[in-house]
């Protein structure tokens, strides 16, 4: 009778067991290696006029900075990734601490320096396209940066300029450049508006926590993309720029401030834009951005914008819980994410920060019911800032469990290459989350990767929509 019964309730837990293991979720990671460099997709330059300037809608390509490297190693690139991702984080972390109301506008630039660094441990400006600036349009490299708002450049004459790919843009060679009245509306948008020496002009100056700086007009230009042309785009030109800027030409920003991109073209764009990241191993599909009412993808899955009392640049939503295999887990709830009355905290969506931070109590949560759900894959050492990490080499395929974002009013579900990455050429392979101590979550790009991210200001609200890139 004894007998009988332990093996009654031997096959009760067995019973257990399997139903809680077949409840819970996962799916299918493709094991692939780091990805190699990808050259540079060429650009079309021959079709400067082809749409007029009352078009509504315009799109360009977006290019990984990983590209400008092609002779260095998969590796190699990786870790520069990386570093460039914390001192990414770092800026951001610094711009929300340093904000206060009356100088939003001066702490957003600071980020900048590192945006448009190639090849160099400084920066995170992740993604960049060919615009032309002037008329005729002078075609160059820019950053595209959501966490920027300042659009500028560097101008001749330089009093001293940083090394770029193109030509350094002269205004006077341009029949669109306008000078901008140092006491007009535009001018004083600026934090530390101001007049030239010479003429009644504006007159800019930014600085940055790694002491550099760049200074000079603010003026109006012709912009042109892909053959689009948008007139009138308020920029710096910046005639002295010193400190660690490499490679690109300027910084397009996307920021939610007035003087960003999509703030100062709303009347013609609609205040709306959205872009898709693809994953860089995949080179046959470019990353791109669009302006414009087509911008919104129907099959978005929409949470609200949130506005914090400190800073009007970042786009801040409300994260209100994780579920690992299907279920929630525990201890993860919006209260962790909250944007305090002073302004502190709050999780914001950013393009060029790499992997998502968390706050260090809901990380640890999502951590351990992660690696509780996939204890059947080979540990391995942790990497860099990670710190589950598996080892699947000699797999081809392998079952991870799911994970979701749960948003307010919108639940995004990631495709497993979002959340687990590989992190060398042995078949390392990394959770592709961190915790942060600073207050400010944020969600990178690698969990944005082959959604279209939808940015719509005037609706005052995010999408996400899984599998648009096409």
């Amino acid at each position: 009778m004894e007998g009988r019964a332990k093996l009654v309730l031997f096959s009760f837990f067995c019973s257990l067991s399997l139903s809680l293991s077949s409840s819970f979720q996962h799916q299918t990671l493709v094991v692939n290696s780091l990805p190699k460099p990808s050259s540079l997709l060429p650009f079309h330059q021959t079709q400067e006029f082809s749409e007029p300037e009352t078009s509504t809608t315009l799109s360009v390509q977006l290019h990984h900075i990983d590209s400008l490297s092609v002779n260095s190693t998969a590796e190699e690139l990786f870790s520069l990734r990386l570093k460039r991702d914390a001192l990414r984080v770092k800026a951001l972390n610094n711009i929300a601490a340093a904000a206060l109301p009356n100088a939003t506008r001066s702490a957003r630039g600071r980020d900048f320096s590192s945006s448009v660094v190639s090849g160099l441990a400084q920066g995170s400006g992740e993604y960049f396209t060919r615009l032309g600036v002037g008329t005729p349009p002078k075609y160059m490299y820019m950053v595209l940066d959501t966490g920027s708002d300042v659009v500028w450049i560097q101008c001749m004459p330089c009093k001293k300029c940083y090394t770029q790919t193109d030509p350094v843009f002269n205004p006077t060679r341009s029949h669109s450049f306008v000078s901008i009245p140092c006491r007009s509306p535009v001018c004083l948008k600026l934090d530390q508006p101001g007049c030239t020496a010479r003429g009644n002009k504006c007159a800019y100056q930014v600085s940055y926590g790694d002491g550099s700086f760049t200074i000079g007009e603010f003026a109006a230009e012709t912009m042109t993309f892909r053959g689009t042309r948008v007139p009138n785009v308020a920029l710096g030109c910046g005639h002295d720029n010193e400190g660690l800027f490499v490679g690109a030409a300027g910084l397009l920003g996307l920021g939610r401030g007035r003087l960003s991109f999509p703030s100062q073209t709303g009347r013609r764009f609609g205040r709306k834009f959205s872009y898709c990241l693809v994953d860089r191993s995949a080179s046959s599909k470019p990353s791109a951005v669009v302006f414009g009412e087509s911008s919104v993808s129907r099959n978005a899955a929409f949470t609200p914008l949130l506005t914090n009392p400190k800073l009007d640049t970042f786009y801040y939503v409300e994260l209100v819980g994780m579920s690992v295999g299907g279920t929630r887990v525990p201890g993860i709830t919006g209260e962790l994410f909250k944007i305090d009355g002073a302004g502190n905290g709050g999780v914001i969506v950013d393009s060029g920060t790499s992997v998502t931070r968390l706050a260090q109590t809901a990380y640890t949560a999502l951590r351990n019911a992660f690696r509780a759900g996939a204890s059947a894959l080979k540990s391995a050492d942790g990497f860099s800032l990670f710190d589950t990490c598996y080892d699947l080499s000699g797999k081809t395929t392998v079952r991870v469990p799911t994970v979701v974002m749960h948003f307010s009013g919108a639940d995004v579900s990631l495709p497993a290459n979002n959340y687990m990455i590989p992190v060398d050429t042995s078949g390392r392979f990394c959770f592709a989350f961190a915790g942060t101590m600073s207050g400010l979550s944020i969600i990178g790009n690698i969990q944005q990767q082959g959604f279209r991210v939808v940015f719509d200001m005037a609706g005052r609200r995010v999408g996400f929509a899984p599998g648009a890139c096409a």
